[in-house]
């Protein structure tokens, strides 16, 4: 079992940036394969960014490539989402996630594990 809880999300205007944090707590941090996801009002849940365990592979959606980054530390068994130059399409509740797969995986069906979400909201 691992227990995720988000923060950093908020309220930000378009260009600008909003770290997310997602600190982990339970089994070993380092043998998750961690990623973001996130859903807007209406939509579906889709995928942002993975960081795999292991090889510390990591991938984004095209969507935020270039403006987005995933990190993790493993010493304070968390994994941040860094957003820089944020647009309104941006806006929605974004979802850290574990997984158990070995590499990136995109799809949330192999995410075992997740948090209660927290709001991103970019203005125009």
């Amino acid at each position: 079992q691992v227990q995720l809880v988000e923060s950093g999300g908020g309220l930000v205007q378009a260009g600008g940036s909003l770290r997310l944090s997602c600190a982990a707590s339970g089994r070993t941090f380092s043998r998750y394969t961690m990623g973001w996801f996130r859903q807007a009002p209406g939509k579906e849940r889709e995928f942002v960014s993975t960081s795999s365990w292991g090889t510390g592979n990591t991938d984004y959606s095209d969507s935020v490539k270039g403006r987005f980054t995933i990190s993790r530390d493993h010493a304070q068994n968390t994994v941040y989402l860094q957003m820089n130059s944020l647009k309104p399409e941006d806006t929605a509740v974004y979802y850290c996630a574990a997984s158990t797969v070995t590499g990136v995986t995109t799809s949330s069906r192999t995410y075992a594990y997740w948090g209660q979400g927290t709001q991103v909201t970019v203005s125009s």
